[in-house]
């Protein structure tokens, strides 16, 4: 577990406002986890001359979020590193204010008007939670673009979580990849729908399988099961499965077939 110490909480908040014109991409880390499992994805992407531009937003467990470096005005394609101090938080609500908090201070410091978010396992529910929150209100950027990694969508099967968040029993999906059981977090997302419907996002999710359809952690049913929550109408939804061991959960975020997928996605690079 990564602890910070004061002296690198520097940020410049005091400065007036700096216009972005290019849009930025946030990154969000899985469960237990820190900032440090996104800095593959996003060293690939600086290799590939996507951007020079990166900062980190530290998030309190109580939500307050300080700014650890910062934008230039003509940043291109810049990065949003989030860390969250409270990585195991399994409240998925609290995950809409962490994520929504993350935004408005960049917003509050860079004026802001649309955004892409990539996320690891329990980093995709900051992003299916900011939509839920946020995707119908105006005065909030909203996602372009989004990159979802060994989501758990559908539910876990660990032993000893909350019911809320379980993968039930004998779930199976459709061919819009609707559950035939859904717990009560997933019901809670199916929220987005409509609002995905809407906004027109480009949705890439990957999947990892290292045999027996799992990344290990995560049934791969549970992350198809984002195409019912984001496919709706004129989304565009797609999928990549990624094979053999280096398709095992905690490795996805070091994959360079998932990195290079990810930057062609986002920047067509």
């Amino acid at each position: 577990m990564l602890i910070l110490t004061g002296c690198e909480n520097k940020t410049n908040n005091t400065s007036k406002k700096v216009q972005i014109n290019s849009t930025p991409t946030i990154f969000f880390h899985g469960g237990g986890s820190s900032y440090k499992a996104e800095e593959h994805m996003v060293q690939a992407a600086e290799k590939a001359g996507v951007t020079k531009s990166v900062l980190r937003a530290e998030v309190s467990k109580t939500g307050k979020v300080t700014l650890v470096g910062t934008w230039s005005k003509n940043a291109e394609n810049p990065i949003c590193e989030v860390n969250y101090e409270d990585n195991r938080q399994l409240d998925f609500n609290k995950h809409a204010t962490y994520a929504t908090n993350v935004v408005k201070a960049l917003q509050k410091k860079y004026k802001l008007k649309k955004i892409n978010m990539v996320g690891h396992s329990l980093g995709n529910i900051s992003i299916i939670y900011y939509m839920l929150r946020n995707g119908n209100n105006k005065k909030m950027p909203q996602i372009q673009k989004q990159v979802d990694i060994a989501g758990h969508f559908g539910g876990l099967t660990f032993d000893g979580i909350p019911n809320s968040i379980k993968q039930p029993n004998g779930m199976k999906l459709n061919s819009m990849g609707k559950p035939n059981k859904m717990n009560s977090t997933y019901k809670q997302m199916t929220g987005v729908r409509e609002l995905y419907l809407k906004k027109h996002v480009k949705v890439l999710n990957i999947v990892g399988d290292v045999g027996d359809k799992t990344d290990g952690r995560v049934d791969n049913i549970s992350t198809l099961s984002l195409q019912y929550l984001v496919s709706g109408g004129n989304s565009s939804y797609r999928v990549l499965k990624i094979n053999g061991k280096n398709a095992q959960h905690s490795k996805l975020h070091e994959n360079a077939q998932v990195d290079q997928a990810l930057i062609k996605f986002l920047w067509n690079k």
